[in-house]
């Protein structure tokens, strides 16, 4: 069992930074990737970025590649999503979720939610102009 709880959402302005956070709790294996997902109003949820616990691999979607970048804290067991240069589009609710893998987990599977067993209920991001 993984336990996850984002934080650290909230309001933002178009060309601004936040850093939506997410700590672990329970199990959190070497073999596990670690993902933020996000789902804009009208949308359905899709991946944003993923890392794998063990080596620290990271993958970003195209749609934020250049803007967002995925790091972890391992002392604290804590997932962060670094959001820069944001977009009134990236208004979301963000979820982190973890799932079994291996290194060679293809990006398909990397941001398909139906991969993830494990996710927090959701922080709120609003961006402005």
């Amino acid at each position: 069992q993984v336990q996850l709880a984002e934080s650290g959402g909230g309001s933002g302005q178009a060309g601004g930074a936040l850093r939506p956070s997410c700590p672990a709790s329970g199990h959190t294996y070497s073999s596990h990737w670690l993902g933020w997902f996000r789902q804009r109003p009208g949308h359905v949820r899709e991946g944003g970025a993923a890392i794998y616990v063990g080596h620290g691999n990271k993958y970003i979607a195209d749609s934020v590649k250049g803007r967002f970048t995925i790091s972890r804290d391992k002392a604290k067991n804590t997932l962060y999503l670094q959001m820069n240069s944001l977009k009134p589009e990236d208004t979301a609710m963000y979820y982190c979720a973890a799932a079994r893998g291996t290194t060679g987990s293809s990006p398909r599977w990397l941001l398909s939610e139906v991969s993830y067993s494990y996710w927090g209920q959701g922080t709120q991001v609003t961006v402005s102009l």
